[in-house]
């Protein structure tokens, strides 16, 4: 008998293994798949240039193009993401390659028109913020977006374009990213001006007020000044020499025409004549009702008071703060960044999302 009781105890061990064996061999060829059909272009008209679409748009000026790239496949989160500068490139967004792909996340590179990889006609009467709203719109209608999957994500420049898109065309959004930015221009010189020119060295703020005062925006050691003090502390905070090659070649491949067109040529706020100076939405906020996450940083450019209050301020937002971070938060608070930002994502796709 107890030789039978010690078979039977064998055998239902042995077929226990065995579906477990089972089990874990189906579950590895099912994430295996997953893996596969996230990555595969096959079959798609894409699939010869691994994901890169030239995308041919319509403006006042006649066509061009602007390059896009697609990672990842989803069904259900595609996210599109907005460069700033203006006339900033999709490579400070290489990090992004760190992250969503494990998430399961479709996302697009995108070079807005004049920066990088797409066209860069000569005239100026293109650099307008309608113009780049009708640009984004032709690009969501190009690569096949809309309201069962579309998140736009904009940081600094590209969360004011975001907004204005929002703002036009919500009813093609699932969900919104404002990246390090303000509903304000006005108020970003304010606090610029008020709270963080006061915390440079005097004497290096006496020096570059000298040459705004002059007007000497492209003067070296104005350039150094802002380069080496400021930058450091507020819109990446890591000294030069350690900057992440992708911010680099960002800077490096800037369009200076549309920067200083829209930005204006000062390093040290919006001046001059530059087209976002007055720019201001805050009394239009209420209008976006699409979930909406506000990024912001407690050493950025901008005040994160004022990140906060964007995110009370439209119908359904949600703020999240990276207390180490500044204006390009991506980098140098890096995991608090792509956990808020990865959670709203899931939150909206679940269902789940709740204003916070």
């Amino acid at each position: 008998m107890k030789k039978l009781i010690l078979l039977f105890s064998i055998l239902a061990i042995s077929i226990s293994c065995k579906n477990e064996a089972e089990t874990q061999t189906e579950e590895k060829s099912n994430q295996d798949d997953s893996e596969t059909e996230y990555l595969s272009f096959t079959d798609k008209d894409d699939q010869f240039t691994g994901g890169i679409k030239m995308i041919p748009i319509e403006t006042p000026k006649g066509t061009f193009n602007v390059w896009t790239k697609q990672t990842g496949n989803n069904p259900t989160i595609k996210v599109l993401l907005l460069h700033g500068g203006p006339g900033m490139t999709h490579e400070i967004y290489e990090c992004f390659d760190g992250y969503f792909p494990q998430e399961g996340v479709e996302y697009y590179y995108y070079d807005q028109l004049g920066s990088y990889y797409s066209d860069q006609p000569d005239d100026k009467s293109l650099w307008k913020t309608e113009r780049f709203v009708e640009e984004v719109e032709q690009v969501r209608k190009s690569l096949g977006l809309n309201s069962d999957n579309f998140y736009l994500f904009g940081q600094s420049w590209g969360g004011i374009l975001a907004m204005e898109y929002a703002l036009k065309y919500q009813e093609n959004l699932k969900g919104l990213i404002v990246s390090n930015m303000v509903p304000s221009i006005p108020d970003y010189m304010k606090y610029n001006e008020k709270v963080l020119a006061p915390q440079l060295d005097p004497t290096v703020l006496k020096k570059i007020m000298q040459y705004e005062a002059a007007e000497d925006y492209s003067n070296e050691e104005y350039l150094n000044l802002i380069i080496e003090n400021y930058y450091p502390k507020h819109v990446i905070r890591m000294p030069v020499d350690q900057w992440p090659n992708s911010i680099q070649r960002g800077f490096q491949h800037l369009n200076p025409d549309v920067y200083v067109t829209m930005q204006g040529p000062s390093e040290f706020g919006v001046k001059g004549d530059a087209t976002l100076k007055n720019w201001d939405v805050k009394d239009r906020l209420h209008e976006i009702t699409v979930p909406t996450l506000s990024i912001g940083a407690t050493h950025d450019t901008m005040n994160p008071e004022e990140m906060k209050w964007l995110a009370n301020n439209v119908a359904n937002g949600r703020f999240h703060l990276c207390p180490n971070g500044s204006h390009l938060s991506q980098y140098d608070d890096q995991e608090v960044f792509f956990q808020g930002l990865i959670q709203f994502i899931k939150d909206v796709d679940s269902g789940s999302f709740k204003k916070v």
